[in-house]
């Protein structure tokens, strides 16, 4: 399970630095605070699942869940870069963590 606790850590760092990059281009207060709070979710995600604890790979899952609810759509209707990196995140973490849920049925 150690290579899922580095996916979450990696993946709530990319959420978390993109919002706060976000927030110093454009001052979009709403960039940094998804960012960060996906970021935090990811992390706790990856700090329970390295600890062996109890919903890491379901805190996980739900940042994943959260980050596609609103990244896929406005990457569909906008087609920019940025939504669509986040889009690709998503996917992976849905991915990644949905297997791993599923294994754990």
């Amino acid at each position: 399970m150690s290579s899922l606790d580095n996916i979450a850590f990696l993946l709530g760092g990319l959420t978390a630095s993109g919002g706060t990059i976000g927030y110093l281009r454009t001052g979009s207060v709403p960039s940094v605070a998804a960012g960060v709070t996906v970021g935090l979710l990811y992390g706790l995600g990856g700090y329970r699942i390295q600890n062996r604890e109890p919903y890491g790979v379901e805190l996980a899952l739900l940042a994943s869940i959260v980050l596609a609810g609103s990244s896929i759509p406005r990457a569909i209707r906008l087609r920019k870069p940025v939504p669509i990196v986040l889009s690709i995140i998503a996917t992976y973490g849905l991915y990644t963590f949905g297997m791993a849920f599923r294994k754990a049925l």
